[in-house]
């Protein structure tokens, strides 16, 4: 699992951390039922305080991404695949905004965002083929 942490940024430490194991869960890149590393091992390895990232995995933990088993560490949580479907389509939903936003901004009209739509998609189908 890869955390990469921008110090100086407006985003809390916690919050990075947070962010970055709940994308590497989304993304498949940390199995459903696997281990995480303990409070200790990652505050060490980030260089953070083991408060930050107790913090992280207390929100992660509120927001059903993993699950702490007492005496035996913090898990990655058995999620429900609408839970994580919904959850994925929320941050497609952020992306496609973003995207309108920009093409507001660049004075696209509607068929011309349409039209690289449709080639993005199509290349996009070609590419995992």
């Amino acid at each position: 699992m890869k955390i990469i942490l921008i110090n100086g940024s407006a985003i809390p430490l916690y919050e990075q951390i947070k962010n970055a194991i709940k994308e590497n869960i989304l993304k498949n890149k940390v199995e459903e039922g696997e281990q995480l590393p303990s409070v200790r091992t990652l505050s060490k390895d980030l260089k953070v305080s083991i408060l930050t990232v107790k913090k992280a995995y207390d929100e992660l933990e509120e927001e059903g991404f993993v699950e702490s088993r007492q005496g035996l560490g913090t898990f990655v949580a058995v999620k429900d695949s609408e839970v994580k479907r919904e959850e994925l389509q929320k941050k497609l939903e952020e992306h496609l905004q973003e995207a309108i936003n920009l093409s507001i901004q660049l004075n696209l009209d509607k068929k011309t965002i349409l039209e690289l739509f449709e080639i993005l998609y199509k290349e996009g189908l070609d590419y995992d083929e």
